[in-house]
């Protein structure tokens, strides 16, 4: 497979009134085609201030990135807009790209149709919060994405319906063989749905580990690996890797 985003020493300084506040420092990692990595580390490390500096939202003070691709962005929220038909969210983004085309029009069909959203085209009323993150996917697979970068997309939903959407995300973007980087905060979640998770130190954020993800399974879902005999060692791991502080 080859390389569609890589990550080279990327540091992040701000100025702050008593000085400069290093964020990131010498970030390195690559992604192939098609897999799912994940981003854990303590809170206020600098996760979602990487991802984005990846999307070009933020700026960062040294370092490089390559992307091959468009990239598409997944919030913490659907930002749905209630005025809107979920069709006319869902093509939102293309409106703003100035790419509402008739072949990507149908492209936004094929994929409410293929997913089970056709019929609710109309009403976004009608959607539960689970199937609102669906067209909030849908809404960005429609501009045609390479990579998807996935900001604690799934913490605004209660637990039950985490597991379910994670479920559903995770089959759509395999289905459309969609590259995936993750930022959250729930280990559980990186390890069911990742290919390879990236634990962060804390600040300054330095890569502590990358680990390789695999539950020697055909046919793996979220729920799935979560049942795996391997899933608690993984999860014990990060665990004990997150509560370790760095040493100067």
């Amino acid at each position: 497979m080859k390389k569609i985003l890589e990550v080279k020493n990327i540091c992040k300084t701000y100025q702050a009134k008593n000085g400069e506040i290093e964020a990131l420092k010498n970030i390195s990692f690559d992604i192939k085609e098609g897999e799912y990595i994940s981003i854990i580390g303590p809170s206020g490390c600098g996760k979602s201030t990487l991802l984005s500096i990846i999307s070009g939202l933020e700026n960062k003070t040294s370092g490089e990135i390559y992307i091959d691709g468009k990239i598409g962005y997944m919030l913490q929220k659907d930002n749905l807009l209630e005025w809107r038909t979920i069709y006319k969210n869902v093509l939102l983004g293309l409106e703003i790209q100035k790419e509402n085309t008739s072949e990507n029009r149908e492209y936004v069909e094929k994929l409410l149709k293929k997913y089970g959203l056709y019929e609710f085209k109309e009403n976004p009323a009608q959607l539960s919060g689970g199937m609102r993150q669906r067209v909030a996917l849908i809404r960005t697979l429609a501009i045609r994405p390479k990579i998807l970068l996935l900001d604690e997309a799934f913490s605004a939903l209660d637990y039950q319906t985490r597991l379910m959407v994670t479920e559903d995300i995770f089959k759509i973007l395999k289905a459309e063989n969609i590259t995936a980087l993750m930022v959250t905060h729930d280990i559980s979640e990186a390890i069911s749905m990742s290919d390879r998770v990236i634990v962060l130190s804390e600040r300054p954020a330095t890569v502590k580990t990358i680990h390789k993800i695999d539950f020697e399974m055909e046919n793996r879902t979220p729920l799935n690996c979560r049942e795996n005999p391997k899933f608690s060692k993984y999860f014990n791991l990060m665990w004990k890797e997150l509560g370790e502080k760095n040493i100067t």
